[in-house]
């Protein structure tokens, strides 16, 4: 049998990691979180009057979802939380401190772009 590194010009290279990435970290975040009904209210607020983020939206969902081996399906406020990347650690621990779930979904998403204005409101709006 012949070896692939035997056969005359063919190269075989050893496969490198990838070189890790030079895209800037984003400045932003929009964090999602679910809450049940009547609950993102309380978890909004804090978090606006607390500076930890800049507008928090809240939009009746539908859940469809395992727990603990059983499906589920639950009505529930689904929380767009906007802030800064350097917050999203402290929005994550006061969601936490906050939220009736013993596991809320929390899902930090770095923001690519978006509107100058808007963006330059966000980063003034927080602390």
């Amino acid at each position: 049998m012949i070896e692939f590194d035997e056969v005359p010009g063919i190269e075989i290279k050893p496969e490198l990691p990838p070189e890790p990435s030079q895209e800037p970290k984003a400045r932003f975040a929009l964090i999602i979180c679910t809450a049940p009904p009547g609950g993102g209210d309380g978890i909004a607020r804090a978090l606006v009057d607390e500076r930890l983020a800049a507008c928090v939206n809240i939009a009746q969902v539908r859940s469809y979802f395992f727990w603990k081996g059983k499906p589920s399906d639950e009505r529930e406020e689904l929380l767009l939380i906007k802030t800064e990347m350097r917050l999203a650690e402290k929005v994550r621990a006061r969601i936490k401190e906050l939220h009736s779930y013993e596991l809320p979904e929390i899902i930090v998403l770095p923001i690519a772009g978006g509107d100058e204005g808007y963006l330059e409101w966000m980063s003034k709006s927080v602390g």
